[in-house]
């Protein structure tokens, strides 16, 4: 067997017995061992056990972090590679195919890409007329606060993705997915804003450590409609006294 294909011992481990026989900082040298920039490979894989603790963070990590522990511009792109993948085979596999309104199947969808963020991240699911997935979309990023996240670009973006119904997902990074009160306001107003559009809002979904809220689950999605009802019914009806009054 030539030099070139013969393993190292961490590789040889790996491949006989799987993460589950290494420790953290085996499993960063397992990584950094396959990678392309050498120079100074111990002192980089000290700091990234250090900083990161595991190879699951440092894979999650933002490119400035990267920047700033790695260095190298090819591992730091194998890294990129490898957080943006999962997410690609699962969108080919999901989109343009029928998709069950199931919280607990987006939450399996999403989390992997989604638990280790360390900043909040608002996507948007496009579903067709016929709950087919067209395309998912990150439209805002950083705190995710009721003044943050803009109902006219969502809106934008539904009609430009010829979508009807909408799923919105997004972390807390806290690892407690439980809705504040500023989650349940700009639920409640997208789901407004949506009747008033015509553009079904189906869930929202708060992904936090190995569990979510769904608003569909908790019946909230349903209250919501139901007070925006009863919110057009009064406005109706006041308008009708209005004209009795006039006339």
């Amino acid at each position: 067997m030539g030099r070139w294909n013969a393993l190292t011992p961490l590789q040889e481990k790996f491949s006989k017995f799987g993460f589950d026989a290494l420790d953290d900082e085996e499993s960063i040298r397992l990584f950094f061992s396959l990678c392309r920039c050498q120079p100074e490979r111990d002192r980089v894989i000290k700091r990234c056990v250090k900083h990161f603790g595991n190879l699951r963070k440092l894979l999650a990590a933002s490119t400035e972090e990267l920047q700033q522990f790695v260095g190298c511009p090819a591992d730091i792109c194998t890294i990129k590679l490898l957080q943006e993948l999962p997410t690609e085979i699962l969108k080919e596999r999901i989109v343009h195919q029928p998709v069950s309104k199931s919280s607990r199947e987006i939450f399996d969808y999403l989390y992997l890409s989604m638990r280790d963020l360390k900043k909040e991240v608002f996507k948007v699911i496009y579903l067709s007329s016929q709950n087919q997935i067209i395309d998912i979309e990150v439209l805002f990023e950083g705190r995710i606060e009721y003044t943050s996240v803009h109902p006219r670009e969502i809106i934008e973006a539904t009609i430009k993705h010829n979508a009807v119904r909408l799923i919105f997902v997004h972390n807390h990074p806290s690892g407690d997915p439980a809705p504040s009160r500023l989650d349940e306001l700009l639920t409640r107003d997208l789901v407004f804003i949506g009747k008033v559009t015509r553009i079904e809002v189906l869930d929202h979904i708060i992904i936090g450590e190995n569990r979510f809220f769904s608003f569909a689950d908790a019946g909230l999605i349903r209250k919501y409609e139901d007070e925006f009802l009863n919110i057009r019914i009064k406005v109706l009806d006041n308008r009708v006294c209005l004209i009795k009054d006039t006339v």
